[in-house]
């Protein structure tokens, strides 16, 4: 018989290694979509790529300027929308609210959170694009904005409730209204996490294509203004990657790896945020 000692060693040891190969499987797979991307399209990028509108059908080069722009001009509507009613939302059902409010909101954010894209884009296709009576920039930042909402509300109310009730009780002891004491006080305590928050949605959003083929639809020139329909760079990887032009679909897979990269940086960006939130806190 296998004495307890050794067969809890065994078990320690089999666990360490299954954990151990499943990280190296998550991080695999990343790894792995990258080096796909970059060898797919890495010899498509060039300074063309991102100065030029794109070739007609039969030529050669051209380039992804106007959907890269059109991306920009789409997140800052997203942002201008989406950012300051999440965040005054969080505020309120984590400083404010009592608990009923704050669960019927909770619980209507995580919803609509799971709301499937292609759903937000008929939504904003019908409050936007119908009324107006036709595609446009400002349709297509209005879906991404709606998107943005839940998870800009759940983590402005996850990173003020991480704030001490110390700072609070403090500010309250001083003399300050409780509105005073969570603007001066609890929100710049949590501001790097809300901030971080906010990149998560915006890095969301800058990869979703189906809401922006019901409201921005696309565009093959520059795109005049914010009335206009305009390109964006996952719409542009869609028509891209299902045209029957080979040279298509290597601009496709170049502006696909030029979407992670952005999305990587964001990421990366945030991550940077928080850890340095932390080792102030520590500190």
């Amino acid at each position: 018989m296998i004495p307890l000692r050794t067969r809890r060693k065994a078990v320690n040891i089999l666990m360490f290694t299954l954990t151990g190969v499943c990280t190296l499987i998550a991080v695999a797979v990343l790894f792995f979509i990258l080096g796909y991307l970059l060898w797919r399209g890495g010899h498509a990028l060039s300074y063309n790529f991102f100065t030029k509108l794109p070739a007609p059908i039969g030529e050669t080069g051209g380039g992804f300027a106007n959907a890269i722009l059109g991306s920009a001009k789409l997140l800052l509507l997203a942002g201008l929308i989406g950012i300051p009613i999440g965040f005054l939302a969080g505020v309120y059902i984590a400083e404010f609210a009592g608990s009923t409010t704050a669960f019927v909101v909770r619980y209507t954010t995580d919803l609509l959170n799971g709301v499937p894209s292609i759903v937000m884009g008929i939504f904003a296709y019908a409050i936007v694009v119908v009324p107006m009576g036709h595609f446009s920039t400002f349709a297509g930042g209005v879906a991404l904005g709606v998107m943005m909402i839940p998870i800009t509300v759940r983590s402005t109310e996850q990173f003020l409730r991480a704030v001490p009730n110390t700072l609070r009780e403090g500010a309250l002891a001083l003399g300050a209204t409780k509105w005073r004491a969570v603007a001066t006080v609890v929100i710049p305590a949590a501001l790097p996490g809300i901030t971080t928050g906010i990149m998560l949605a915006l890095a969301r959003v800058a990869g979703e294509a189906a809401p922006l083929l019901f409201t921005a639809f696309g565009n093959q020139f520059w795109s005049p203004g914010w009335n206009q329909p305009t390109a964006s760079l996952p719409d542009t990887i869609y028509k891209y990657a299902t045209s029957a032009y080979e040279e298509y679909h290597e601009q496709a897979w170049a502006a696909g790896l030029v979407l992670l990269m952005l999305v990587l940086a964001i990421n990366i960006i945030s991550r940077f945020i928080l850890r340095r939130q932390i080792h102030v806190s520590r500190g």
